[in-house]
């Protein structure tokens, strides 16, 4: 007999979130970071969802929003069910303590004048982690082997005595201290060596796959997100143009948009030309300013007349991945209600798995 779904609330969702910076949404002004994104985290599964795009795509705000450290413009962010904004006290605690984040930089996340042992021993002072100095100094010796790390080369040492890889598997081991119910990590190796990107990476897959923490995981680099997650959203100027698994996105991409990111990788082949595979019409069109289409109409080799009339909803090219696009206006358009289920971090062996348009 099958295995009923839970029917708790999901663990952090976006409903029609949009952000805007400078200004009221109507100002002249202003800029729109998110425009109406719905999302679904549950907080039962092992998945790793990469959020890609290039500088500007609303990536890092939507990694904001989620981690309750900015407020939307309009829309609702709920976390089990409860709106964020109205969260305080217990409650806010325990929001805190289940989303953690892995940071860009860091060395912006330690004080250079305390040990490193500073940024582990205050979540487990203020989360009440550890009921003696002894279940402290296990708990934190327990995080630091989990990502890597030999704790007696570890504790005891100054930030600036550490390498960048180490200091970046200390917050992920300050995370993992926490037991949370997600970890967003925003570009957590773009500021670290080459040779020490697979390590920090490894750390990230490790806790995801012996605790069973989801993690989203925000980049612009297509090549670790392929190597690293089981699901991806792309993202242009603040909305999100394409979904699916990461396999299926990567290796067959469907939106124009996705197709020059991927041909922007230079491949080891002499015979293979970049953009020999991005989808193009004969069709010309002017693109005047400000139009009220698709966000990628100016910059897009298959643009028509109708991009730039209205902006395009959700198409579903193949089970299991959404682009939203014109050129498959002749395949199932995905209803604007159930996107969010589209974007939803199912558990994995869940019923809602097989739907189609869910990813795996």
């Amino acid at each position: 007999m099958a295995k009923p779904e839970s029917t708790d609330p999901p663990l952090i969702e976006l409903r029609n979130v949009t952000k805007t910076y400078g200004g009221g949404v109507l100002s002249r002004d202003s800029t729109v970071a998110l425009d109406d994104v719905s999302l679904t985290v549950r907080g039962d599964t092992p998945q790793i969802v990469s959020v890609v795009g290039e500088s500007g795509s609303g990536k890092t705000t939507l990694a904001s929003l989620l981690m309750g450290f900015i407020a939307p413009t309009s829309g609702t962010i709920l976390y089990e069910g409860q709106d964020v904004s109205s969260l305080s006290g217990p409650r806010m605690r325990e929001f805190r303590r289940d989303v953690q984040a892995v940071f860009q930089d860091p060395f912006s996340v330690f004080n250079p004048f305390y040990k490193v042992d500073h940024v582990l021993t205050v979540p487990i002072r203020k989360f009440r982690l550890a009921r003696s100095r002894s279940d402290r100094h296990d708990l934190m010796v327990n995080a630091l082997e989990t990502v890597g790390l030999r704790p007696d080369e570890t504790l005891g040492r100054y930030p600036h005595q550490l390498s960048g890889g180490q200091r970046q598997r200390v917050t992920v081991a300050r995370a993992l201290m926490l037991r949370p119910k997600l970890i967003v990590a925003d570009e957590p190796v773009s500021m670290v060596d080459a040779s020490l990107r697979a390590t920090i990476l490894e750390s990230l897959r490790t806790v995801n796959q012996t605790l069973n923490v989801p993690i989203l995981y925000i980049t612009h680099d297509l090549g670790t997100a392929y190597h690293v997650s089981d699901h991806i959203l792309v993202m242009y100027r603040g909305t999100i143009v394409e979904a699916g698994d990461v396999e299926t996105v990567i290796t067959a991409p469907k939106h124009p948009y996705t197709q020059l990111l991927i041909n922007s990788i230079p491949w080891p082949d002499p015979d293979r030309r970049w953009g020999q595979e991005i989808a193009t019409r004969s069709e010309q069109v002017t693109v005047p300013e400000g139009h009220g289409g698709c966000r990628f109409a100016e910059r897009c080799p298959a643009v028509m007349a109708k991009c730039v009339e209205n902006p395009p909803p959700p198409y579903l090219p193949a089970a299991d991945h959404a682009a939203a696009c014109f050129l498959y206006d002749d395949r199932p358009e995905l209803p604007k209600e159930e996107l969010s289920r589209m974007l939803t971090l199912v558990p994995s062996g869940s019923s809602a798995q097989q739907g189609e348009g869910v990813p795996r």
